[in-house]
């Protein structure tokens, strides 16, 4: 704002110079109004010009602003009260106000009223026009007035604003912890909590062999394996999930889908012995069968396979699960289908949260962090549960290379 009235200054000051300097008397008179042309003049450029370089200058010196009005005065002396350095002089109140609050409102408001005061009665217009010689100086007063209160106005509205950003930015922080732990229990829930879980058993398993009256070594020696092997898995996801908090992946850096889905129903076969089929997909890689993806949407893609299987196995008792990836009309499509009891009806997340059963809430959580639709229900078959996911290619797949 402070800017834009230097730049009306700056024009009202073009404007009037000429006459200024025409009205000046010859010698003395006429080099005192050209200093007082090219000081006011180059003051207002530079101050519109370079407003945040000098503005803190001006403001920590209104000797400045009182020396510019003396060389307005000077000007307003030669060109006379009806020329357009009137407005310069409406104007010099209105910065002090902006600049230096109520008090240099006041100040400069008082002192730019009597130089127009001075400069009527000196051209002999005070007695002739009293109403038309008070219109400037009164306008000095409102305007020195208006400058203070908008600068009230606007330091209010800088603290308002500076505290709704700092609300925002707690807001932000909040919202991110809190995602970053959600994000922290999915995945302890799908890793490292079922695989702990499993150890659990396996370790009753060999607690009530070794407690019987004539235990058998090969039994032992094989509940300890699995013992020792389900404590190894555990540690490998825990690395796994501190590696992946840790890393950091580029934009051009890809996982294949297919190879991740492999491994993971293999594992859960050699596991639980249910047999799962993986299924090529379709529109990958013709020669390879290699569907390359984001590592973060691969690590999402194949922790919802694998709570789907772990679902189905735990709770549909099926004879086989299928699992599907098919690149399909600008969707990446996963479906792992079992031909199980199916799901109770009327279960709903909600439900499920308040029950303590985070696996589907789980699942849902993370297509919501990839825009992705989830459905959940009987499928296509008659028979069993489904579980469908389909994710936007746009944010699946990596970005074309250049």
């Amino acid at each position: 704002m402070c800017r834009h009235v230097f730049a009306f200054r700056l024009a009202m000051i073009a404007l009037s110079a000429p006459a200024a300097l025409v009205h000046a008397a010859p010698g003395l008179a006429v080099r005192l109004v050209g200093a007082a042309v090219v000081v006011t003049v180059m003051g207002s450029y530079v101050l519109f010009r370079d407003w945040e370089r000098f503005g803190p200058l001006l403001l920590r010196h209104p000797t400045l602003l009182a020396v510019d009005t003396l060389f307005g005065a000077l000007l307003l002396v030669a060109a006379g009260p009806d020329s357009t350095l009137a407005y310069v002089s409406v104007c010099t109140p209105l910065l002090a106000g902006l600049v230096y609050s109520w008090r240099g409102a006041a100040i400069f408001a008082s002192l730019q009223s009597l130089i127009l005061f001075l400069v009527y009665a000196a051209t002999r217009e005070l007695h002739a026009n009293l109403a038309q010689s008070a219109l400037f100086p009164g306008l000095c007063i409102v305007a020195g007035a208006a400058g203070a209160t908008q600068r009230t106005l606007l330091l209010r509205f800088g603290e308002a604003t500076r505290t709704l950003t700092e609300v925002q930015a707690r807001l932000a922080v909040t919202e991110a912890v809190s995602a970053e732990r959600a994000r922290l229990a999915r995945e302890m829930h799908d890793s490292v909590a079922k695989t702990l879980h499993g150890v659990a058993l396996a370790a009753d398993g060999l607690a009530r062999s070794a407690g019987a009256g004539r235990p058998d070594p090969a039994i032992l020696r094989q509940q300890a394996d699995l013992v020792a092997r389900s404590a190894r898995r555990a540690a490998a996801e825990s690395r796994e999930l501190l590696t992946d908090l840790r890393c950091e992946h580029g934009p051009s850096r890809t996982s294949d889908l297919m190879t991740e889905l492999v491994a993971e129903t293999q594992a859960f076969t050699d596991r639980t012995g249910l047999p799962v089929t993986c299924l090529p997909a379709e529109g990958a890689d013709a020669a390879s069968g290699a569907l390359p993806v984001a590592p973060a949407v691969a690590r999402q893609l194949r922790s919802i396979a694998a709570e789907a299987m772990e679902n189905a196995h735990r709770h549909g008792a099926p004879s086989r699960v299928e699992v599907r990836v098919r690149l399909d009309g600008g969707l990446l499509r996963l479906s792992v289908h079992d031909d199980g009891r199916g799901l109770p009806p009327g279960t709903t997340l909600d439900e499920l949260r308040r029950t303590g059963h985070f696996g589907l809430v789980g699942m849902a959580e993370r297509a919501a962090t990839l825009g992705a639709r989830l459905r959940i229900g009987p499928g296509r078959q008659a028979k069993g549960t489904e579980v469908s996911l389909d994710v936007p290619q746009d944010t699946a797949l990596p970005p074309p290379s250049r």
